[in-house]
């Protein structure tokens, strides 16, 4: 559902790291019974998603399958395959799920723009060229996220979450 970058850690972390790896194996205890799991994620269905927002992380799929009709002429031959609808149904879901860990009942804006990379880079397959030119799924996430407009939402609306 989404691909995390995480960078090799510090020389102090790695040295922990290491240490942690010459004694046994803590006990672990279960942290979350399998029936929370599942109110858990009954919960996060529940979490409203403005139709604007889901417009939103579906023109930035777009954007990425047809640059050129979202003034994104410069990457015009850097990708090979764009976002696929899966990407923003992962994006949707991921919102839905931060939103209720962030205490919220409904998504807002900027839960779906903290995921947009995780969601969508590793579903863009880029070109030779792209490649050559050291572009990442990233630069181009970048530029997509840069044009494609973010929806303003009247949260105090009658029927707004």
């Amino acid at each position: 559902m989404l691909k995390i970058l995480v960078d090799y850690p510090r020389h102090d972390e790695e040295l922990a790291v290491v240490e942690r790896s010459l004694e046994a194996a803590p006990n672990l205890n279960l942290a979350l019974p399998l029936d929370e799991l599942r109110d858990a994620q009954a919960a996060t269905a529940q979490v409203y998603v403005d139709p604007a927002l889901i417009s939103y992380a579906v023109n930035l799929a777009e954007a990425t399958r047809r640059p050129q009709d979202f003034g994104l002429e410069d990457l015009e031959g850097r990708v090979a395959y764009g976002a696929s609808p899966r990407a923003p149904i992962s994006l949707v879901h991921a919102a839905r799920a931060l939103a209720l860990l962030r205490g919220r009942t409904y998504v807002v804006p900027a839960d779906l723009e903290v995921l947009v990379k995780d969601a969508m880079r590793h579903r863009l397959v880029l070109t030779y060229r792209a490649l050559a030119e050291e572009t990442t799924p990233d630069h181009i996430l970048d530029a997509v996220i840069a044009k494609v407009q973010l929806p303003m939402l009247d949260l105090g609306r009658q029927g707004a979450a």
